[in-house]
């Protein structure tokens, strides 16, 4: 029997199905597309309730009220109403984060006239939700699938070092000006900047700049975790640069990084400007966040919010405390140029953006570090970017296709690194920080006064995901010496 021969002639079946359609779809197609944004059990539970228990039980109240004799010329009318308005506002609600409240009015609008006119072929309509549903459902078991399958091997460390007792135990300020490339990039390639106006004034707070550091990955989560969990993941292997499954459980729950400060002591603070790192809930692994997950919810892409990062870290600041801190502070100038090619405004003018927005990151970051000397003159300041701007590029989605242009590639992964040292632990030789991998592990065997910590690097090359006529997968694009090459991870 089909569709309509087993649960349509049912009183029950048939409002219990129109509630069912109308939130299925939208959340497979939601969870299928943003499978990083939503993998927490409080995301499931939300959805679960809100997209198809409260549809399904909507349908049903309604039949049984509209059954009052009075309205019951209304009844014909209700279900295909309520499950047409209610696919097409769970489509928008998974589209847009603000509420757009024309749109909403629109849809009630359009489903009024839907259920007037069309509302005996409603059945119709829910086949083909149905076929939706089985489409989205495929697309949504694979995320599943590469979830459950997903190797956590790369997160264990290579040693002992999260039981590294360090000697020197400063308070630790991490200032993240998201895009933000190395001073000796800026001034050549496609980028052709000045920079010497901020790095003249990072230099007489005292920081140390270290030229030709790069990232070892090319977007905010993935170069990150790496980062935090101070090991190459590859992009576990996985088809986005710029998402991926567990990163954001990688930075924000359990690290490394953190391991070894709660192992020394610390007091772990995450200061954002927008919740983007947090937008899935993740459990909290610092011990202090500047956003609750009750004010970000359950449909964010992570910048519904907004903070003043220099007031949250003045905030949060008390000379007073016993503990060492450490603050890991994140913002979003200079950023990337846009990631579509239907919003790019073309490679001249979307390089004119980056300046401009590198330009009010440099603002940001000299009232931190203005904010941090002013109350804490013995703070160990580190400046480091997350991955490059991409000037040169039309748009950032580029990166799939290959290139051996080298100005280009350094256009992604080039990123500044400038560190304030005090005074008495300031380096007798220069520490050899080259990608991002790896600071971590050099910092901490310099704090702990323990080089054999320094012997375990992680190689410093860097990895891009191709998917072009010719490449498909993850490929090593800088090799240790920084040189580019064009080689397949296997």
């Amino acid at each position: 029997m089909g569709l309509s021969g087993w649960s349509i002639k049912s009183k029950l079946s048939y409002p219990l199905l129109v509630g069912l359609l109308a939130g299925l779809y939208p959340v497979l197609f939601y969870a299928s597309n943003n499978y990083g944004l939503i993998n927490s059990w409080g995301h499931f539970w939300f959805f679960v309730l809100r997209f198809l228990m409260l549809p399904m039980a909507l349908a049903v109240l309604g039949c049984y009220g509209f059954s009052w004799q009075r309205i019951k010329v209304l009844q014909h009318y209700y279900l295909p109403f309520l499950g047409m308005g209610l696919f097409l506002f769970f489509i928008k609600v998974t589209l847009l984060e603000a509420p757009h409240r024309k749109i909403t009015l629109a849809i009630v609008v359009v489903s009024g006239l839907y259920s007037y006119f069309f509302g005996q072929h409603h059945k119709k309509i829910m086949v083909i939700q149905f076929l939706m549903v089985l489409m989205g459902g495929v697309t949504f078991s694979a995320q599943v699938y590469h979830s459950l399958n997903l190797s956590h091997q790369w997160k264990v460390p290579v040693d002992d070092i999260t039981t590294l007792a360090l000697k020197n135990r400063p308070n630790i300020y991490v200032l993240q000006p998201d895009g933000l490339v190395n001073f000796s990039e800026l001034s050549r390639g496609y980028y052709q900047m000045n920079g010497e106006n901020f790095r003249a004034a990072l230099t007489a707070q005292g920081f140390v700049h270290y030229d030709d550091f790069r990232t070892n990955y090319a977007s905010t989560l993935s170069s990150n975790s790496s980062l935090l969990m101070m090991k190459h993941h590859y992009y576990n292997n996985g088809k986005s640069f710029s998402e991926a499954i567990d990163a954001r459980e990688s930075i924000i729950t359990n690290n490394q990084v953190l391991n070894v400060l709660d192992h020394n002591g610390y007091t772990s603070h995450f200061i954002s400007e927008a919740p983007y790192l947090l937008a899935n809930h993740p459990e909290l692994g610092f011990d202090t966040a500047n956003f609750s997950y009750e004010a970000i919810g359950y449909l964010s892409q992570g910048f519904n919010l907004r903070a003043e990062v220099n007031q949250e870290l003045s905030a949060l600041m008390d000379p007073n405390n016993k503990a060492p801190q450490f603050y890991f502070v994140q913002y979003f100038n200079p950023g990337h140029i846009h990631s579509e090619p239907a919003s790019s405004l073309g490679a001249l003018q979307e390089a004119e953006l980056w300046y401009e927005s590198m330009q009010r990151g440099q603002i940001k970051t000299n009232d931190l570090v203005e904010t941090i000397l002013a109350r804490d003159p013995e703070a160990l300041i580190m400046i480091i970017g997350d991955h490059g701007g991409f000037v040169g590029m039309n748009y950032t989605n580029e990166i799939y296709q290959k290139t051996q242009d080298r100005d280009l590639i350094y256009s992604i992964f080039s990123s500044q690194l400038s560190v304030r040292w005090p005074e008495q632990i300031k380096p007798d030789v220069a520490i050899p920080f080259t990608t991002s991998v790896n600071v971590f592990r050099l910092l901490f065997a310099h704090l702990g006064q323990a080089p054999e910590y320094a012997q375990n690097l992680a190689p410093d090359t860097s990895y891009v995901i191709l998917k072009d006529d010719m490449h498909d997968g993850v490929y090593q694009y800088l090799n240790d010496q920084g040189l580019v090459v064009c080689e397949k991870h296997e």
